[in-house]
């Protein structure tokens, strides 16, 4: 298991005001739109994103981060067997991840997910 990246996101009744703020004034390109979410970001491998969200999607809370890992079974597996506490199971969603969210030791929901390929 190896993470590929993380992105953090944050809360906001309406996302789509975060464009003028992250696209025009700091350049961000939004690379992700599905109404509820917007991602920023400059493309490429491994670059910065910010994610401005007003629910996880599925009717789940904001997790505070997003950890990109390549086999989310094996972790969900391993964290199922672990002290932290799974707060929403693993799921298919229909916009193409495997996920599932973990509270971290500081009570923080880490949104664990991986990619169709």
């Amino acid at each position: 298991m190896a993470v590929r990246r993380i992105v953090a996101n944050l809360h906001a009744a309406d996302p789509t005001a975060a464009k003028a703020f992250y696209g025009e004034l700091l350049g961000l390109d939004v690379l992700m739109d599905h109404g509820w979410i917007l991602t920023f970001g400059t493309g490429g491998a491994m670059t910065p994103q910010l994610g401005v969200a007003s629910e996880g999607g599925s009717a789940t809370p904001v997790p505070v981060l997003s950890i990109e890992v390549d086999n989310v079974d094996e972790l969900y597996d391993r964290v199922k067997t672990s002290r932290y506490a799974i707060v929403y199971d693993l799921a298919d969603e229909p916009w193409g991840v495997r996920r599932f969210f973990v509270r971290d030791p500081f009570g923080n929901i880490i949104n664990i997910l991986e990619h169709a390929t």
